[in-house]
């Protein structure tokens, strides 16, 4: 029986050896998980059971236990290089199969789909159309990076948060003239952009009318007149009295390129009219040109945003992150991945930086969480274990040698 015992002990320290090899060669591999080999022992069974003096009959294996700690995480630069900080895995589809990883290496393929070095498309919510910031948590769908350029939008509204000075005097002549900086007070230029793209150089100019409180914003633009300008008054506290809502309405401005007509609005319902200086704090406008792609953002919630030269950005999902009740269950796949199995639980889907899910960190990546001190250790102690198992062998042979000797 001694035999048998220490086989069993020399099988166990060999798979010790094997998840202690294992778990070395893969101390460089991203978001890898080191495994534990843990053992029980064994005892003969009669017809009653286990008898209270009986020795045992060695040990077995009983598992391979997978240990989720967290890996260090390291620095890459590279967007879409994404990381978990706390627990979940990304979920990824393999031709739509769904598996689940913590190694977060993606890459746009030609076709703009963003995957692993194994092919298999990381998934995410997709945005929820019309409804800005929100993505559908019920659905899965490939993350796909759009390599074609944003659309343009055509300017519609000119916002001017101005203090025209309550001391200034009329102009010295008159009637306006956009080329006479006599006949106006102060100007100020921006841009503006049609439908197809295209920017048209926009004036506005602030002129004092001779009756108190009372001015008149004259608006050109690329060089021509656009109505005949409009009044605006103010009241003994400074605040805008007319027009009522603050929004002056332009004429529509024909183009001749092709694009719709350019039909603005001046938002001045914030404007002032105190002391003696002309401030503009700010002049802007709600259109934007044709946008190129300049690259890739994921926040720590897991949007994934693209952003283009026009200064937009479009979302294009929000990565979908999964957890199970007992990941240690989880059946692996190989390449880093594992798959769903009953004894580790229904899979939880949700969001990163919720209270089940930890953040993602872009432009970086998991290490792998073996500390190779630790397996080194472990390894010696293996050896030491099959050594001693071994030289149980060798004692029974010798005891088994002087009895078959004996006379």
């Amino acid at each position: 029986m001694t035999f048998h015992t220490a086989l069993s002990g020399l099988h166990a320290a060999q798979a010790d050896l094997n998840v202690t090899a294992h778990n070395i060669a893969n101390a460089n591999t991203t978001g890898f998980k080191r495994s534990r080999a843990e053992f029980g022992d064994l005892f003969p069974m009669t017809a009653y059971g286990i008898a209270s003096n009986a020795i045992g009959s060695g040990v077995k294996l009983e598992r391979v236990a997978q240990q989720f700690e967290q890996g260090s995480i390291n620095q890459t630069n590279n967007a879409l290089d994404l990381a978990i900080a706390g627990e979940g895995f990304f979920t990824v589809s393999d031709n739509g199969a769904l598996a689940y990883t913590r190694a977060g290496a993606f890459t746009p393929n030609r076709d703009g789909f963003v995957e692993n070095a194994m092919g298999q498309r990381l998934q995410v919510f997709p945005p929820v159309e019309g409804s800005p910031g929100q993505f559908n948590t019920a659905q899965l769908s490939d993350l796909r990076v759009q390599i074609g350029e944003s659309s343009p939008r055509a300017s519609t509204t000119i916002t001017a948060l101005t203090n025209l000075p309550a001391s200034a005097a009329p102009p010295t002549t008159t009637p306006f003239d956009a080329t006479d900086p006599t006949s106006y007070n102060f100007t100020r230029s921006l841009t503006v952009f049609d439908s197809l793209g295209a920017s048209h150089n926009t004036n506005l100019f602030f002129v004092k009318d001779s009756t108190l409180n009372t001015w008149t914003v004259h608006t050109q633009v690329d060089g021509a007149d656009v109505g005949t300008g409009t009044p605006v008054t103010y009241g003994p506290d400074g605040q805008m009295t007319s027009p009522a809502n603050g929004q002056i309405a332009l004429p529509l401005v024909p183009l001749s390129t092709g694009a719709a007509d350019l039909n603005l609005t001046i938002d001045m319902a914030r404007s002032t009219q105190f002391g003696d200086a002309f401030t503009l704090t700010s002049l802007s406008q709600d259109g934007f040109a044709t946008g190129r792609l300049t690259d890739i953002e994921v926040t720590a919630e897991g949007i994934v945003q693209a952003r283009y030269t026009n200064g937009q950005s479009t979302p294009l999902g929000q990565l979908a992150m999964a957890n199970f009740p007992s990941p240690q269950n989880l059946r692996q796949l190989g390449d880093t991945t594992w798959a769903e199995s009953f004894a580790a639980g229904q899979v939880q889907r949700g969001t990163a930086g919720s209270p089940e899910f930890g953040s993602i960190e872009s432009g970086a990546l998991e290490a792998s969480n073996v500390d190779l001190t630790d397996q080194l250790v472990n390894m010696i102690i293996a050896q030491r274990y099959f050594q001693a198992n071994a030289q149980m062998i060798t004692t029974q042979d010798q005891i088994t040698q002087t009895v078959i000797n004996m006379r």
